[in-house]
Protein backbone atom coordinates (compact mmCIF):
# COMPACT_ATOMS: atom_id res chain seq x y z
CA UNK A 1 0.00 0.00 0.00
CA UNK A 2 1.76 3.64 -0.76
CA UNK A 3 2.19 5.82 1.82
CA UNK A 4 -0.51 8.81 1.53
CA UNK A 5 1.28 12.18 2.58
CA UNK A 6 -1.51 14.74 4.08
CA UNK A 7 -1.50 17.82 2.16
CA UNK A 8 -0.91 20.69 4.60
CA UNK A 9 -2.71 23.80 4.71
CA UNK A 10 -0.99 27.43 4.37
CA UNK A 11 -1.23 27.79 8.02
CA UNK A 12 0.52 24.53 9.00
CA UNK A 13 2.96 25.35 6.35
CA UNK A 14 3.50 28.54 7.95
CA UNK A 15 3.84 26.63 11.18
CA UNK A 16 6.14 24.36 9.94
CA UNK A 17 8.48 28.10 8.27
CA UNK A 18 8.04 29.34 11.65
CA UNK A 19 9.29 26.51 13.89
CA UNK A 20 12.22 25.81 12.30
CA UNK A 21 13.11 29.73 12.07
CA UNK A 22 12.20 30.45 15.61
CA UNK A 23 13.82 27.05 17.67
CA UNK A 24 17.36 28.24 18.16
CA UNK A 25 16.19 31.33 19.59
CA UNK A 26 12.99 29.90 21.79
CA UNK A 27 13.67 30.28 25.17
CA UNK A 28 15.17 27.11 27.74
CA UNK A 29 17.52 24.90 27.14
CA UNK A 30 18.37 20.60 27.76
CA UNK A 31 14.99 18.82 29.02
CA UNK A 32 12.73 22.04 27.10
CA UNK A 33 14.19 21.41 23.99
CA UNK A 34 13.55 18.07 24.09
CA UNK A 35 10.06 18.84 24.90
CA UNK A 36 9.59 21.53 22.23
CA UNK A 37 10.93 18.37 19.57
CA UNK A 38 8.43 15.67 20.95
CA UNK A 39 5.38 17.87 20.86
CA UNK A 40 6.37 19.79 16.83
CA UNK A 41 6.95 15.85 15.79
CA UNK A 42 3.74 15.35 16.85
CA UNK A 43 2.02 18.52 15.46
CA UNK A 44 3.82 18.21 12.41
CA UNK A 45 2.21 14.17 11.57
CA UNK A 46 -1.32 15.24 12.33
CA UNK A 47 -1.42 18.79 11.36
CA UNK A 48 -4.36 21.34 13.24
CA UNK A 49 -7.32 19.49 14.53
CA UNK A 50 -9.90 19.02 12.16
CA UNK A 51 -13.87 17.65 12.40
CA UNK A 52 -12.72 14.20 11.51
CA UNK A 53 -10.81 14.17 15.37
CA UNK A 54 -13.53 13.25 17.51
CA UNK A 55 -12.67 16.14 20.35
CA UNK A 56 -12.63 18.57 17.94
CA UNK A 57 -15.79 17.52 15.20
CA UNK A 58 -17.20 20.99 15.77
CA UNK A 59 -14.16 23.18 16.29
CA UNK A 60 -12.37 22.39 12.95
CA UNK A 61 -9.12 24.36 13.45
CA UNK A 62 -7.69 24.00 10.00
CA UNK A 63 -10.78 25.07 8.41
CA UNK A 64 -11.12 28.62 11.12
CA UNK A 65 -7.55 29.13 11.24
CA UNK A 66 -6.73 30.33 7.41
CA UNK A 67 -3.40 31.66 8.48
CA UNK A 68 -0.63 31.58 11.17
CA UNK A 69 0.38 34.63 12.35
CA UNK A 70 4.05 36.04 13.63
CA UNK A 71 5.44 35.07 16.76
CA UNK A 72 4.34 38.40 19.28
CA UNK A 73 7.25 40.72 19.89
CA UNK A 74 8.31 41.34 23.47
CA UNK A 75 6.41 44.28 25.22
CA UNK A 76 8.06 47.53 23.86
CA UNK A 77 7.89 49.47 26.84
CA UNK A 78 6.72 49.35 30.42
CA UNK A 79 2.91 49.64 31.09
CA UNK A 80 0.27 48.72 33.12
CA UNK A 81 -2.26 45.86 32.59
CA UNK A 82 -5.97 46.92 34.29
CA UNK A 83 -6.77 45.19 37.20
CA UNK A 84 -10.35 43.42 37.60
CA UNK A 85 -12.66 46.34 38.42
CA UNK A 86 -13.19 45.83 42.50
CA UNK A 87 -11.18 42.97 42.86
CA UNK A 88 -8.07 42.93 45.20
CA UNK A 89 -5.77 40.65 43.76
CA UNK A 90 -1.84 40.18 43.27
CA UNK A 91 -1.23 40.53 39.57
CA UNK A 92 1.08 38.80 37.66
CA UNK A 93 1.13 40.21 33.92
CA UNK A 94 2.21 38.09 31.01
CA UNK A 95 2.28 40.35 27.98
CA UNK A 96 1.97 38.86 24.32
CA UNK A 97 3.30 35.75 25.71
CA UNK A 98 5.68 36.54 28.06
CA UNK A 99 6.12 36.93 31.90
CA UNK A 100 6.58 40.75 32.32
CA UNK A 101 7.57 41.81 36.13
CA UNK A 102 7.69 45.58 34.68
CA UNK A 103 4.21 45.27 34.09
CA UNK A 104 2.55 43.46 37.55
CA UNK A 105 1.84 44.60 40.81
CA UNK A 106 2.57 41.91 43.07
CA UNK A 107 3.59 41.78 46.13
CA UNK A 108 5.31 38.80 48.18
CA UNK A 109 3.23 36.77 50.08
CA UNK A 110 4.68 33.96 52.85
CA UNK A 111 4.30 30.66 52.13
CA UNK A 112 4.21 31.27 48.09
CA UNK A 113 6.81 31.64 45.90
CA UNK A 114 6.70 32.95 42.18
CA UNK A 115 9.67 32.51 39.04
CA UNK A 116 9.80 32.90 35.36
CA UNK A 117 8.78 29.30 33.71
CA UNK A 118 11.98 28.74 32.17
CA UNK A 119 13.97 29.67 35.46
CA UNK A 120 12.02 27.21 37.04
CA UNK A 121 12.27 24.57 34.16
CA UNK A 122 16.01 24.61 34.95
CA UNK A 123 14.91 23.23 38.48
CA UNK A 124 15.38 19.59 39.40
CA UNK A 125 12.22 17.84 39.58
CA UNK A 126 10.24 20.38 37.90
CA UNK A 127 6.31 19.65 36.39
CA UNK A 128 6.60 21.21 33.08
CA UNK A 129 5.04 18.79 30.39
CA UNK A 130 3.33 16.60 33.20
CA UNK A 131 -0.31 17.84 32.61
CA UNK A 132 -3.43 15.40 31.64
CA UNK A 133 -4.22 16.07 28.01
CA UNK A 134 -0.40 16.36 26.44
CA UNK A 135 -1.41 14.56 23.58
CA UNK A 136 -4.00 16.71 22.33
CA UNK A 137 -2.87 18.81 19.36
CA UNK A 138 -3.11 22.24 20.24
CA UNK A 139 -1.50 21.51 23.32
CA UNK A 140 1.47 20.13 21.74
CA UNK A 141 1.22 23.47 19.60
CA UNK A 142 1.81 25.07 22.51
CA UNK A 143 4.55 23.36 23.81
CA UNK A 144 6.49 23.25 21.06
CA UNK A 145 6.62 27.46 20.73
CA UNK A 146 5.99 28.11 24.58
CA UNK A 147 7.43 31.94 24.63
CA UNK A 148 7.37 32.09 28.11
CA UNK A 149 5.04 32.31 32.04
CA UNK A 150 5.64 31.81 35.28
CA UNK A 151 5.42 29.33 37.43
CA UNK A 152 3.57 29.64 40.96
CA UNK A 153 4.04 27.21 43.98
CA UNK A 154 2.27 27.28 46.82
CA UNK A 155 3.78 26.05 50.31
CA UNK A 156 2.40 22.94 52.64
CA UNK A 157 -0.56 24.23 54.40
CA UNK A 158 -0.26 28.00 53.35
CA UNK A 159 -3.40 29.78 53.17
CA UNK A 160 -2.89 32.58 50.59
CA UNK A 161 -5.97 35.13 51.69
CA UNK A 162 -5.68 37.86 48.73
CA UNK A 163 -6.26 35.68 45.22
CA UNK A 164 -3.75 35.54 42.00
CA UNK A 165 -4.52 37.00 38.81
CA UNK A 166 -2.72 36.35 36.01
CA UNK A 167 -3.75 38.34 33.13
CA UNK A 168 -2.94 37.89 29.72
CA UNK A 169 -2.59 40.79 27.22
CA UNK A 170 -1.73 41.38 23.64
CA UNK A 171 -0.14 45.25 23.23
CA UNK A 172 0.59 44.89 19.51
CA UNK A 173 -0.33 47.09 16.45
CA UNK A 174 -0.29 43.86 14.22
CA UNK A 175 -1.89 40.60 14.54
CA UNK A 176 0.43 38.18 15.92
CA UNK A 177 0.71 34.48 17.94
CA UNK A 178 1.19 34.08 21.41
CA UNK A 179 2.29 30.94 23.18
CA UNK A 180 2.16 31.34 27.04
CA UNK A 181 2.81 28.46 29.65
CA UNK A 182 2.44 28.62 33.25
CA UNK A 183 2.58 26.06 36.07
CA UNK A 184 0.53 25.93 39.43
CA UNK A 185 1.45 23.50 42.37
CA UNK A 186 -0.49 23.47 45.42
CA UNK A 187 1.44 21.53 47.98
CA UNK A 188 -0.72 19.14 50.31
CA UNK A 189 -3.38 21.36 52.57
CA UNK A 190 -2.51 24.72 50.65
CA UNK A 191 -4.99 27.26 49.62
CA UNK A 192 -5.72 29.77 47.00
CA UNK A 193 -8.23 31.73 44.83
CA UNK A 194 -6.88 32.09 40.83
CA UNK A 195 -8.18 34.16 38.50
CA UNK A 196 -6.86 33.93 34.61
CA UNK A 197 -7.95 36.67 32.19
CA UNK A 198 -7.47 37.09 28.51
CA UNK A 199 -8.00 40.77 26.63
CA UNK A 200 -6.67 42.27 23.50
CA UNK A 201 -7.46 45.12 21.12
CA UNK A 202 -10.76 44.88 19.28
CA UNK A 203 -9.92 44.57 15.21
CA UNK A 204 -7.14 42.83 15.13
CA UNK A 205 -7.05 39.03 14.55
CA UNK A 206 -4.33 37.75 16.85
CA UNK A 207 -3.93 34.53 18.04
CA UNK A 208 -3.34 32.97 21.50
CA UNK A 209 -2.73 29.42 22.44
CA UNK A 210 -2.63 29.26 25.75
CA UNK A 211 -1.68 26.21 28.59
CA UNK A 212 -1.80 26.31 32.18
CA UNK A 213 -0.94 23.36 34.66
CA UNK A 214 -1.98 22.97 37.75
CA UNK A 215 -1.11 20.24 40.65
CA UNK A 216 -3.57 19.82 43.75
CA UNK A 217 -2.12 17.68 46.98
CA UNK A 218 -3.65 16.37 48.88
CA UNK A 219 -6.52 18.21 50.74
CA UNK A 220 -5.54 21.21 49.42
CA UNK A 221 -7.96 23.47 47.85
CA UNK A 222 -8.17 25.93 44.30
CA UNK A 223 -10.63 27.99 43.04
CA UNK A 224 -9.84 28.88 39.71
CA UNK A 225 -11.68 31.53 37.84
CA UNK A 226 -10.87 31.94 33.78
CA UNK A 227 -12.12 34.74 31.93
CA UNK A 228 -11.90 35.28 28.11
CA UNK A 229 -12.65 38.87 27.47
CA UNK A 230 -10.67 39.08 23.83
CA UNK A 231 -10.77 41.69 21.06
CA UNK A 232 -13.39 40.60 18.42
CA UNK A 233 -11.81 39.21 16.27
CA UNK A 234 -9.20 37.17 18.24
CA UNK A 235 -8.60 33.40 18.07
CA UNK A 236 -7.93 31.90 21.42
CA UNK A 237 -7.45 28.15 22.36
CA UNK A 238 -6.74 28.08 26.09
CA UNK A 239 -5.82 24.38 27.88
CA UNK A 240 -5.93 23.89 31.23
CA UNK A 241 -4.73 20.56 32.77
CA UNK A 242 -4.76 19.46 36.79
CA UNK A 243 -4.37 16.48 38.34
CA UNK A 244 -5.89 16.77 42.25
CA UNK A 245 -5.11 15.17 44.72
CA UNK A 246 -6.92 13.08 47.46
CA UNK A 247 -9.56 15.19 49.93
CA UNK A 248 -8.89 18.06 47.96
CA UNK A 249 -11.29 20.91 47.14
CA UNK A 250 -11.19 22.15 43.37
CA UNK A 251 -13.28 24.70 41.74
CA UNK A 252 -12.94 26.11 38.29
CA UNK A 253 -15.08 28.44 36.43
CA UNK A 254 -14.52 29.59 32.72
CA UNK A 255 -16.23 32.81 31.94
CA UNK A 256 -16.20 33.95 28.16
CA UNK A 257 -17.44 37.16 26.50
CA UNK A 258 -14.93 38.07 23.97
CA UNK A 259 -13.29 36.20 20.55
CA UNK A 260 -14.32 35.24 17.35
CA UNK A 261 -13.14 32.14 17.71
CA UNK A 262 -12.43 30.79 21.14
CA UNK A 263 -11.75 27.31 22.81
CA UNK A 264 -11.56 26.72 26.69
CA UNK A 265 -10.69 23.23 27.08
CA UNK A 266 -9.82 21.27 30.20
CA UNK A 267 -8.52 18.19 31.53
CA UNK A 268 -8.56 17.32 34.64
CA UNK A 269 -7.89 14.14 36.61
CA UNK A 270 -8.85 12.75 40.04
CA UNK A 271 -5.87 10.91 42.00
CA UNK A 272 -6.95 10.47 45.62
CA UNK A 273 -9.38 9.27 47.20
CA UNK A 274 -12.24 11.99 48.41
CA UNK A 275 -12.31 14.81 46.15
CA UNK A 276 -14.85 17.42 46.21
CA UNK A 277 -14.82 19.20 42.81
CA UNK A 278 -17.20 21.60 40.88
CA UNK A 279 -16.88 22.62 37.05
CA UNK A 280 -18.52 25.37 35.41
CA UNK A 281 -18.61 27.81 33.46
CA UNK A 282 -21.00 30.53 31.15
CA UNK A 283 -20.71 32.50 27.88
CA UNK A 284 -22.09 34.93 26.21
CA UNK A 285 -22.18 34.69 22.34
CA UNK A 286 -23.33 37.07 19.22
CA UNK A 287 -22.85 38.01 15.63
CA UNK A 288 -20.71 35.31 14.50
CA UNK A 289 -18.58 33.81 17.50
CA UNK A 290 -18.21 30.78 18.04
CA UNK A 291 -17.10 29.71 21.38
CA UNK A 292 -16.52 25.90 22.39
CA UNK A 293 -15.91 24.76 26.19
CA UNK A 294 -14.59 21.07 26.03
CA UNK A 295 -14.30 18.89 29.45
CA UNK A 296 -12.24 15.67 29.89
CA UNK A 297 -13.00 14.70 33.76
CA UNK A 298 -11.17 11.33 34.95
CA UNK A 299 -12.21 9.96 38.00
CA UNK A 300 -8.83 7.77 38.53
CA UNK A 301 -9.83 7.07 42.75
CA UNK A 302 -12.53 6.07 44.28
CA UNK A 303 -15.17 8.13 46.57
CA UNK A 304 -14.52 11.50 44.52
CA UNK A 305 -17.99 13.71 43.80
CA UNK A 306 -17.77 16.04 40.61
CA UNK A 307 -20.85 18.86 39.63
CA UNK A 308 -20.46 20.59 36.06
CA UNK A 309 -22.83 22.70 35.10
CA UNK A 310 -22.39 25.15 31.96
CA UNK A 311 -25.00 27.98 31.05
CA UNK A 312 -24.61 29.05 27.08
CA UNK A 313 -26.50 32.30 25.70
CA UNK A 314 -26.29 32.65 21.84
CA UNK A 315 -27.86 35.46 19.96
CA UNK A 316 -27.30 36.35 16.11
CA UNK A 317 -25.36 33.86 14.36
CA UNK A 318 -23.58 32.64 17.03
CA UNK A 319 -21.92 28.72 17.58
CA UNK A 320 -21.61 27.54 21.10
CA UNK A 321 -20.54 24.23 21.75
CA UNK A 322 -20.32 22.07 24.84
CA UNK A 323 -18.29 18.72 24.71
CA UNK A 324 -18.23 17.38 28.22
CA UNK A 325 -17.06 13.48 28.83
CA UNK A 326 -16.92 11.88 32.08
CA UNK A 327 -14.56 8.45 32.84
CA UNK A 328 -14.83 6.38 35.72
CA UNK A 329 -11.83 3.97 36.08
CA UNK A 330 -12.49 0.76 36.95
CA UNK A 331 -11.03 0.94 40.92
CA UNK A 332 -13.05 4.17 41.22
CA UNK A 333 -15.58 3.07 43.52
CA UNK A 334 -18.24 5.11 44.95
CA UNK A 335 -17.93 7.65 42.08
CA UNK A 336 -21.03 10.62 42.44
CA UNK A 337 -20.47 12.93 38.85
CA UNK A 338 -23.49 14.94 37.65
CA UNK A 339 -23.09 17.39 34.74
CA UNK A 340 -25.45 19.63 33.00
CA UNK A 341 -25.32 22.09 29.90
CA UNK A 342 -27.62 24.41 29.05
CA UNK A 343 -28.51 26.84 25.84
CA UNK A 344 -30.37 29.60 25.63
CA UNK A 345 -30.84 30.63 22.07
CA UNK A 346 -32.28 34.12 21.29
CA UNK A 347 -32.30 33.90 17.74
CA UNK A 348 -33.49 31.82 15.00
CA UNK A 349 -29.64 31.83 13.54
CA UNK A 350 -27.72 30.78 16.42
CA UNK A 351 -26.64 26.91 16.87
CA UNK A 352 -25.65 25.12 20.02
CA UNK A 353 -24.17 21.48 19.69
CA UNK A 354 -23.76 19.85 23.38
CA UNK A 355 -22.26 16.34 23.66
CA UNK A 356 -22.65 15.06 26.96
CA UNK A 357 -20.73 11.99 27.25
CA UNK A 358 -20.27 8.92 30.33
CA UNK A 359 -17.54 6.09 30.62
CA UNK A 360 -17.92 3.90 33.23
CA UNK A 361 -15.50 1.05 34.11
CA UNK A 362 -16.59 0.69 37.44
CA UNK A 363 -20.20 -0.48 39.04
CA UNK A 364 -20.49 1.37 42.41
CA UNK A 365 -21.16 4.80 41.07
CA UNK A 366 -23.93 7.05 40.61
CA UNK A 367 -23.40 9.47 37.04
CA UNK A 368 -25.60 10.76 35.20
CA UNK A 369 -25.75 14.24 32.63
CA UNK A 370 -28.12 15.89 30.67
CA UNK A 371 -27.93 18.46 28.02
CA UNK A 372 -31.00 21.45 26.89
CA UNK A 373 -31.02 24.21 24.48
CA UNK A 374 -33.93 26.41 23.44
CA UNK A 375 -35.77 29.65 23.52
CA UNK A 376 -37.24 32.23 26.17
CA UNK A 377 -39.76 31.35 27.73
CA UNK A 378 -42.71 32.89 26.80
CA UNK A 379 -44.80 32.10 29.56
CA UNK A 380 -42.57 34.13 31.79
CA UNK A 381 -41.63 37.23 29.82
CA UNK A 382 -45.86 37.43 29.43
CA UNK A 383 -45.95 37.41 32.76
CA UNK A 384 -43.30 40.01 33.73
CA UNK A 385 -44.51 42.19 30.46
CA UNK A 386 -47.94 42.21 31.76
CA UNK A 387 -46.88 43.47 35.31
CA UNK A 388 -45.88 46.64 32.78
CA UNK A 389 -41.74 45.91 32.15
CA UNK A 390 -40.83 46.61 28.43
CA UNK A 391 -40.40 43.44 26.74
CA UNK A 392 -36.62 44.30 26.07
CA UNK A 393 -36.32 44.70 29.75
CA UNK A 394 -38.33 41.41 30.25
CA UNK A 395 -35.98 39.37 27.93
CA UNK A 396 -32.65 40.51 29.78
CA UNK A 397 -34.45 40.33 33.47
CA UNK A 398 -34.56 36.62 32.33
CA UNK A 399 -31.39 36.06 30.42
CA UNK A 400 -29.66 37.38 33.31
CA UNK A 401 -31.50 34.99 35.82
CA UNK A 402 -30.49 32.05 33.48
CA UNK A 403 -26.82 33.18 33.05
CA UNK A 404 -26.80 34.50 36.70
CA UNK A 405 -27.33 31.33 38.59
CA UNK A 406 -24.26 29.77 37.16
CA UNK A 407 -22.21 32.73 37.89
CA UNK A 408 -23.23 32.54 41.44
CA UNK A 409 -21.63 29.46 42.05
CA UNK A 410 -18.65 31.84 42.10
CA UNK A 411 -17.36 31.63 46.09
CA UNK A 412 -15.15 35.38 45.54
CA UNK A 413 -17.70 37.83 45.65
CA UNK A 414 -15.80 40.46 44.02
CA UNK A 415 -14.97 38.43 41.19
CA UNK A 416 -18.59 37.40 41.23
CA UNK A 417 -19.49 40.63 41.18
CA UNK A 418 -17.72 41.99 38.05
CA UNK A 419 -18.88 39.10 35.99
CA UNK A 420 -22.13 40.03 36.83
CA UNK A 421 -21.90 43.19 35.72
CA UNK A 422 -20.29 42.18 31.96
CA UNK A 423 -23.46 40.20 31.74
CA UNK A 424 -25.36 43.25 32.43
CA UNK A 425 -22.85 45.56 29.44
CA UNK A 426 -23.67 42.52 27.79
CA UNK A 427 -27.38 42.76 27.69
CA UNK A 428 -28.11 46.73 27.09
CA UNK A 429 -25.48 46.43 24.07
CA UNK A 430 -27.84 44.08 22.68
CA UNK A 431 -30.67 47.08 22.86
Amino acid sequence: MADVTPIKTPAEQALSTAFAAARASLPGKGAVDDLREDAFRRFDASGLPHRRIEEWKYTDLRALMREAKPLADPAKAKGVVPALPGVAANLIAIVNGRYEPGWSAFKPVDGMAVSELFAYAAEPNNRLGNIPGKDDIALSLNTAFMTGGIALRVRKGAAIELPVHIAHVFTGDAAAAMYPRSVVVLEPGARLTLIESFAGPAGLDYQVNSALEIAIGEGAQLDHIRIGRDGDAALRVSTMGATVGAKAVYRDFTFSIGGAVVRNQAFVRFVGEGTDAAIGGATLARGRQHVDNTLVLEHAAGGCTSRERFKTVLDGESHGIFQGKIVVEPHAQKTDARMASHALLLSDEAEADNKPELEIFADDVQCGHGATAGALDNTLKFYLMSRGIPEKQAEALLIQAFVGEAIEDIANESVRDVLLDAAVKWLEARG
